[in-house]
């Protein structure tokens, strides 16, 4: 096809007004139609929502991509958000963006503006507790979707996600979520070769995120408290989910990958040993939690945030002929012998998944990883309430559970009210095993 005539059929796709069989096209259709377009050498418009780190990250990994591609739309809850934002990205990709003041869109609302213009794709990566109702907008407003992970912090977000991703399938719109080691060549290789059976019979896993921490942010003078949690948002569950779930997901997913299933249930436990502080709101600094498989096979997961400790981000396995390092792309035998080793490179699947995600558009195609995304998330907070509470809680029990701990239908605005609050010392409420109700 010529330029002139994809651009055409592009404008046709978007715009059309067509009759057929009579009556007028209904929108699902037109959204359906747009969705399955192969983009070619089509400029693609991405927007994205949520300018902070993981955001313009993902933004420059997107425009790093073949192809054009224009950064089209922004929008954050805070307006000096964009503007470092976008000067960060400006100097680098300068001729790749093109987001002028009325499409940089500041509030909590912002996100409804960004998918109400021309964008083809967008890129959500706000704190992680918005995720749900940014994508059920987004499938609505049909709009092929990357996400960052994880996507949901409690049940009935995930089971809001798993509904929503339903509806895009049956839209024809591409979903991706930065869940990267499964893009990762050496990822794929190890996971090939162990269920080929190279270590037979899969009985044990392990699972780590131990490391000192992140980031944490105080509170500034007559800062409000809706402002500052958002700032924050790390160390508060209704937005980040504890660090189980924001961080040691990946980890989790590896197995879930591994296994080709669910855990169906847990019991575990965890605390906050330095992680004292008023900023350090609600979270813990360390989970142990023991998973059950369907086959009856155990997963040892265990994250931590305490600097001196021992550190390890991995994932392994111990079958009946072997071990394997799987993040280390590496398997041996009962004995410790070498069987088989990746080797260097392979990795830096933060971009490979959006050369992936963008090579599937122009060619047509429409991968979809929400599902798996909705369940890995659904491990982790599986586990955290498993800690929370040190109770064995079941995968049925975790999933149908109405204790919500992300009320984000009634988050609207910066001046609203957010559903964690201190005391009047500012300390926030800390979960108790043995009291704590969390299902």
């Amino acid at each position: 096809m010529s330029q002139k005539s994809r651009g055409s059929r592009r404008e046709f796709i978007r715009n059309s007004s067509l009759l057929v069989a009579g009556g007028a096209v209904v929108a699902s259709q037109l959204n359906i139609a747009r969705a399955a377009h192969a983009y070619g050498s089509d400029v693609v418009k991405v927007g994205l929502i949520g300018c902070g780190g993981r955001g313009t990250g993902a933004a420059a990994h997107a425009m790093n991509t073949n192809g054009p591609i224009k950064l089209h739309a922004v929008a954050d809850a805070f307006a000096n958000k964009i503007t470092a934002g976008l000067r960060g990205l400006g100097s680098e990709y300068k001729d790749k963006i093109d987001v002028p003041q009325e499409r940089q869109f500041a509030g909590l609302d912002g996100y409804k503006q960004v998918l109400a213009s021309d964008v083809d794709v967008v890129i959500l990566a706000t704190p992680p507790g918005f995720r749900p109702v940014h994508f059920e907008a987004a499938v609505q407003a049909g709009k092929h979707i990357f996400m960052e992970k994880p996507v949901a912090v409690d049940p009935a977000g995930v089971r809001r996600v798993i509904a929503a991703n339903r509806i895009a399938k049956e839209k024809n719109l591409a979903v991706a979520v930065g869940l990267q080691r499964r893009h990762e060549p050496r990822y794929q290789e190890t996971i090939k070769r162990l269920q080929d059976g190279m270590i037979g019979d899969i009985n044990f896993t392990r699972a780590y995120w131990n490391g000192a921490g992140v980031w944490v942010r105080s509170r500034k003078p007559n800062e409000s408290e809706m402002d500052y949690q958002l700032r924050n948002w790390y160390y508060f569950n209704w937005l980040c989910g504890d660090h189980i779930v924001e961080q040691h997901i990946h980890n989790l997913d590896v197995i879930n990958w591994l296994k080709n299933g669910y855990p169906v249930d847990a019991q575990g436990q965890g605390g906050r040993q330095v992680r004292t502080g008023i900023d350090h709101g609600e979270i813990y600094d360390h989970h142990m939690i023991e998973y059950t498989y369907a086959d009856g096979s155990k997963m040892l997961s265990q994250c931590r945030h305490i600097q001196g400790c021992w550190g390890s981000v991995s994932e392994h396995a111990h079958g009946s002929k072997g071990n394997c390092d799987i993040g280390g792309a590496r398997i041996v035998d009962t004995r410790g012998n070498d069987l088989w080793s990746y080797g260097q490179g392979g990795g830096d699947g933060h971009q490979q998944e959006h050369h992936d995600l963008f090579a599937d558009l122009r060619k047509g195609n429409i991968p979809n990883e929400g599902d798996y995304a909705a369940y890995s998330s659904m491990t982790a907070i599986l586990g955290r309430l498993a800690s929370y509470s040190g109770k064995a809680i079941s995968w049925n029990e975790a999933l149908n559970s109405q204790v919500v701990v992300s009320p984000i239908d009634t988050i609207q605005n910066l001046t609203d009210t957010p559903p964690t609050l201190p005391d009047k010392d500012g300390r926030y409420p800390i979960a108790m095993p043995g009291t704590t109700k969390v299902i």
